[in-house]
């Protein structure tokens, strides 16, 4: 009977469940949106057991769409959104609370009195992390001081905190796992150690006994219907092994809400020295890890949806591309979308959004032009101090993500990185990524190399402007860049 690999990919607004045949080409698919909660300004929560109903169901669906059975598959893989916390009830199972979702920002205050006592960078040597709301250490800290009891419980033994791969995990193997991806972004585990690091749990005034086992990302983690659960990867190191970046050098970009950019460097962590996250890409079962840089940036795709729903400039999302088109150029318009502070390479909180440059000449067809441009000045910005940090030039950019499909704003990221960018065959390469950490882990694909021969490319875009225009074009939106500066 032929064999299959599955993932589910746990997202920030959907649950999905792919499967794949060996050469990484999708078989089922299927999906599920659940509820974004907002109980308060700046408050962002998911239900944590709507996530599970949804997770169950969409591999019912994409099984019984495809006539496979849970024997048809060899293993599944899971991905998952970042640094979202929850703790739950060993005993029961049942999640004392909402998820805290990796937006949530409710920690704002506890982020600025952590940096006051030694600054934003002050556990960045052991995590690789700034301090900053998005990540989990300051979420689960919260949870234990303002949900009743959570303290007193969580010290006693009874509670489990864990990122929504720890949480999926739990439900379908009954172990309290989570992998070094997902660890890393806690802020809490140490990049040398790759264990929970003491002093930081005193730090963050956690008990480490809420705290899931750290293990690879390719190995497996028990078994669910009688199939192997056997790789686990954050969202961003999935979608880098899934457009098979293993050398380091090799660099993905993801554009969907926001763009996550990351570069492989190899075998040792390599220090930021512009604000940029040093992560683990993964851990193949018993190998060193291979870690990556990784610049995050907030607004790319969700700037196209704020000029839909917002100012009713366009009909659809895949309008822009049209109405951008409309123009020839920007007409010297620059948008920055800080709409809440601007991440790497930056890191202004006091940052909001501008556009700048507007005369009579202007119209909406330049304002959506640099609407998309703003997209690839905030990439281009992130890969400029990448480089400067890991020392090795990007020759290329493999790209995935919703926004790919626009060859307006490709080919100017192309035009304005002045290195070609690459889309691959299979752009579900998140969940892809996931697949490929199960299949390694059960001997599925042999190793990397069988990766790298099923990754192709279908299109190519090749830079085609002129030095002197890409100077001046760079050198306008810095100068936008501090016009938006000092604001809140």
């Amino acid at each position: 009977m032929t064999r299959y690999i599955g993932a589910i990919d746990q997202g920030t607004t959907s649950t999905r469940f792919i499967v794949f045949d060996r050469s990484g080409e999708t078989i089922a698919s299927a999906q599920i949106e659940h509820r974004q909660i907002y109980p308060q300004p700046g408050w962002v929560e998911h239900d944590p057991l709507e996530i599970w109903r949804n997770t169950q169901a969409v591999i019912a669906e994409a099984l019984r769409g495809a006539d496979l059975t849970h024997r048809d598959l060899a293993a599944i893989g899971i991905t998952n959104q970042r640094e979202t916390t929850l703790l739950w009830d060993r005993a029961t199972g049942t999640p004392l609370n909402n998820a805290v979702v990796w937006q949530d920002t409710r920690v704002d205050p506890l982020v600025a009195e952590y940096a006051r006592n030694g600054g934003q960078d002050r556990f960045r040597a052991q995590t690789g992390l700034p301090l900053a709301s998005y990540f989990s250490a300051l979420k689960l800290r919260w949870l234990l001081e303002n949900v009743p009891h959570a303290r007193r419980r969580a010290e006693a033994g009874d509670l489990a905190f864990g990122t929504i791969d720890s949480w999926l995990l739990w439900q379908l193997t009954g172990q309290h796992l989570t992998d070094v991806t997902n660890a890393s972004r806690t802020q809490l585990m140490n990049l040398a150690t790759l264990d929970w690091d003491t002093e930081l749990l005193a730090a963050f005034g956690v008990p480490r006994v809420v705290l899931p086992l750290i293990v690879a990302s390719s190995t497996i983690y028990g078994t669910t219907n009688g199939v192997p659960i056997a790789g686990v990867l954050g969202d961003q190191q999935a979608a880098l092994m899934g457009q098979a970046c293993f050398a380091p050098g090799e660099a993905k970009n993801t554009y969907g809400t926001g763009c996550f950019l990351l570069m492989n460097t190899g075998e040792k962590p390599v220090a930021s020295a512009s604000g940029l996250v040093t992560t683990v890409a993964w851990q193949l079962g018993k190998q060193k890890p291979c870690y990556a840089l990784e610049g995050s940036i907030a607004v790319t795709g969700a700037l196209v949806q704020w000029l839909r729903d917002n100012l009713g400039l366009i009909r659809s999302s895949t309008d822009i591309e049209t109405l951008a088109a409309s123009v020839s150029d920007n007409g010297d318009v620059y948008f920055v979308p800080a709409f809440s502070g601007l991440y790497a390479p930056y890191w202004r909180a006091d940052a909001r959004g501008v556009i700048a440059g507007l005369t009579r000449y202007a119209t909406s067809g330049h304002i959506a032009r640099a609407a998309l441009e703003a997209t690839a000045y905030q990439t281009l910005d992130v890969i400029e101090v990448m480089q400067r940090d890991a020392g090795i030039p990007i020759s290329t950019l493999r790209v995935d993500g919703g926004m790919v499909v626009n060859a307006l704003l490709m080919q100017f990221q192309a035009d304005i990185l002045n290195v070609p960018v690459l889309r691959p065959r299979t752009i579900e390469t998140t969940a892809l990524g996931a697949a490929y950490a199960a299949g390694l882990a059960v001997g599925y694909w042999h190793d990397t190399d069988d990766l790298v021969r099923n990754w192709g490319v279908t299109r190519t875009w090749t830079p085609a402007m002129d030095e002197e225009r890409r100077a001046a074009l760079v050198t306008s939106w810095h100068k936008a860049v501090g016009r938006s500066f000092d604001w809140a």
